[in-house]
C-alpha cells in the first residue's frame, strides 16, 4: 500500500548516531504524551480494530507496554484533561464538565466569517498546581500542541500563565470542531510572546466556514499543529529535559481532512458509505464519506505518531524519552461518526458522555526502550495517576512538595513500578471514581465491581463476568451497593458549576 506520506517509519539513521554523541544528555527522562481526541478503546489494530490501518501505534505497542484497563478522567474532554493536569478525580477537581465561555462574548470578523470575541472553557483553579508547572519547576522545558481546554482567553488559566513555554493550537475545544478554522492560538516564550495570542489563518478566512466553499480552505489545523510539535522536538538537544503534551484533535468530529491518498484509499475501501448533513450550530460541516473520513483521520494520526518516534530516533533522544499514547475519552457519534460500524467500543457499553466502560476505558500505551518491558498489562489506572507517575519518574515527591497538607489535593497513585516491570511493588487503588454532570452520572470501580449511578439510581455490575454491563446485580448485593455508595459520599465535594444527583 502506498501513501503520499510515509505510513510506517522506523530504522536507524547515521544522523541519530551523530546526535547521540554531539551533546551532553540530561539524566532525567524526556516525556512525550500524545493524547488524541475521542478515540475508542477498540479503534487501534493493537486493540482489535480490523478496518483501520495503524501500523506505527501498533508497533509502539509491540515495543512497549499496552494497558487493557486504563481509564480516562471523564467521559468528555475538558474534565478528563483536567484530571491529567491536576492529579484529581472529578469529585474533587475544579473542572468537571465542558462549561463554555464563548456564547455571550460578542463577535468579530475574519474575512467573510463571523467568529466569537472570546473562546474557551472553565479555567483550572490558579491556586492548584498543574502538571506543566511542576515539570517546568523541576528543570524541564515544556511544550503543548493541540487542544488546551483549561481556561478561556484572558482567564486566570491560559498556557502562558500555567507553565507552558511553547503552545500552538486551540485554546477552545468548541473552536476545535472545525479542522479548517479562522484562527489558532499561540504562546511562544522563544518568540517573545507575553500572552497567548490569536494567529489568523489568512488563507482560510477567504472562504466561508460552512457550505460549498469550506473545503477550499487550505490550512488544515491538524497538520499545522503537528508540524509545530515536530519543530519543537527538533529544537531539543537533550541537554535540558523536555516535556511535550501533544493533544491532537484527531479523530474528533467534524469529519474533514485533505482529500489526499490516505482518504482516497479509504473511499475505495468503503465504496458503499454513509453521508451526513452537517450541524452548523455545533460547527460540523456535512460529510459525504463518513466511514472513509473517520478511518483516514485515525490513519493520519498514526502517521503523526510514526513521525514523532522517527524524529526522536533521528535526534538520538529515543532511548531517554518516554512516549505515551492515549485518548481523552471514549468514542463519539458526533459529526456523522458511526462507532457501531467499526465496532469501536471494543465490546464495551456506552460512548462518549457515558460513565459506562465504553465512555471511559481508553487505549493506553507506554514506550521507553530499555526501561519499560514489552508486555500487556491489566493494571487499573486512571488519568489522575499520570501526574504522580511523572513526578515519581523525575524524582519529585509531589505530596510533600505540592500537597500543602490537603487530604484531597491528589487522588492519583504513581504506576512507575508497573511501568518498570515491578508489579509486585505496585500500589493499587482501593477504588476509581468518576462523576459527570451533563448526563448526571457517577461511577465507582472497586476491583471487578462497578457501581453506575444515573440520576441518583444505582446499578451494580461485575466486570469480571459482565464486561458489557448488561446484568444489574444491585438487588442481589444490597450491602455491596451501600459500601460503594459510601465511597461516593466520601469522595464528592460540592462544586457550584457542576452538579450531580447523589445516590438514593
Amino acid at each position: 500500500m502506498k501513501y503520499s506520506r510515509l505510513l510506517f517509519v522506523g530504522g536507524g539513521m547515521l544522523a541519530s548516531v551523530f546526535a547521540a554523541f554531539s551533546a551532553k544528555k540530561s539524566d532525567k527522562p524526556n516525556i512525550v504524551f500524545i493524547l488524541c481526541d475521542d478515540m475508542g478503546y477498540g479503534d487501534l489494530g493493537c486493540y482489535g480494530q480490523k478496518y483501520i490501518e495503524t501500523p506505527n501505534i501498533d508497533r509502539m505497542a509491540s515495543e512497549g507496554m499496552r494497558f487493557t484497563q486504563a481509564y480516562s478522567g471523564s467521559p468528555v474532554s475538558a474534565p478528563s484533561r483536567a484530571c491529567i493536569m491536576t492529579g484529581q478525580h472529578t469529585g474533587h477537581g475544579e473542572v468537571r464538565g465542558n462549561k463554555e465561555y464563548w456564547r455571550d462574548s460578542g463577535e468579530v470578523r475574519y474575512g467573510v466569517n463571523t467568529d466569537y470575541a472570546i473562546v474557551g472553557q472553565h479555567p483550572y483553579d490558579p491556586n492548584r498546581v498543574i502538571l506543566p508547572e511542576i515539570m517546568k519547576e523541576n528543570g524541564y522545558t515544556t511544550g503543548m500542541f493541540g487542544k488546551w481546554a483549561g481556561g478561556y482567553e484572558g482567564s486566570v488559566s491560559t498556557p502562558d500563565k500555567r507553565g507552558v513555554d511553547e503552545f500552538f493550537g486551540y485554546i477552545c475545544q468548541f473552536q476545535a470542531h472545525l479542522y479548517y478554522p479562522n484562527f489558532l492560538n499561540r504562546y511562544s516564550s522563544r518568540l517573545g510572546d507575553t500572552a497567548t495570542i490569536r494567529v489568523t489563518l489568512e488563507e482560510n478566512i477567504k472562504y466561508p466556514m460552512y457550505g460549498d466553499g469550506y473545503k477550499k480552505r487550505p490550512q488544515y489545523s491538524a497538520d499545522l499543529i503537528h508540524q509545530c510539535a515536530l519543530q519543537w522536538i527538533d529544537q531539543q538537544t537533550g541537554e535540558q529535559p523536555f516535556y511535550g503534551l501533544l493533544t491532537y484533535t484527531l479523530p474528533h468530529a467534524e469529519l474533514a481532512q485533505p482529500n489526499d491518498s490516505i482518504l482516497k484509499m479509504y473511499k475505495q475501501r468503503f465504496f458503499t458509505d454513509k453521508t451526513w448533513g452537517g450541524d452548523e450550530g455545533s460547527r460540523y460541516n456535512p460529510a459525504v464519506h463518513t466511514h472513509a473520513e473517520f478511518a483516514a483521520m485515525i490513519t493520519r494520526l498514526d502517521i503523526y505518531v510514526g513521525e514523532i518516534l522517527e524524529k526522536l530516533r533521528e535526534k538520538g533522544l529515543d532511548e531517554n524519552t518516554i512516549v505515551i499514547f492515549s485518548s481523552d475519552n471514549g468514542p463519539h457519534e458526533e459529526g456523522g461518526a458511526d462507532p457501531g460500524f467499526f465496532g469501536r467500543d471494543g465490546c464495551l457499553k456506552g460512548l462518549k458522555r457515558s460513565c459506562h466502560e465504553g465512555g471511559i476505558r481508553v487505549p493506553f500505551i507506554v514506550r521507553w526502550p530499555g526501561h519499560v518491558p514489552v508486555a500487556v498489562n491489566d493494571h487499573q489506572l486512571a488519568f489522575y495517576d499520570i501526574l504522580p507517575t511523572f513526578c515519581d519518574l523525575i524524582g519529585v515527591n509531589h505530596i510533600e512538595r505540592y500537597g500543602e497538607n490537603r487530604k484531597d489535593y491528589f487522588d492519583g497513585l504513581s504506576f512507575k513500578s508497573t511501568l518498570l516491570g515491578k508489579d509486585k511493588h505496585q500500589k493499587n487503588h482501593k477504588f476509581l471514581y468518576w462523576e459527570f454532570c451533563e448526563t448526571d452520572q457517577i461511577a465507582v470501580r472497586q476491583g471487578d465491581w462497578k457501581l453506575f449511578i444515573e440520576k441518583g439510581k444505582c446499578h451494580l455490575y461485575n466486570l469480571a463476568d459482565d464486561i458489557h454491563e448488561d446484568c444489574d446485580l444491585a438487588a442481589q448485593y444490597p450491602d455491596r451497593v451501600e459500601d460503594m455508595k459510601r465511597i461516593v459520599f466520601e469522595q464528592h465535594v460540592e462544586n457550584p458549576y457542576f452538579k450531580v444527583t447523589m445516590p438514593q
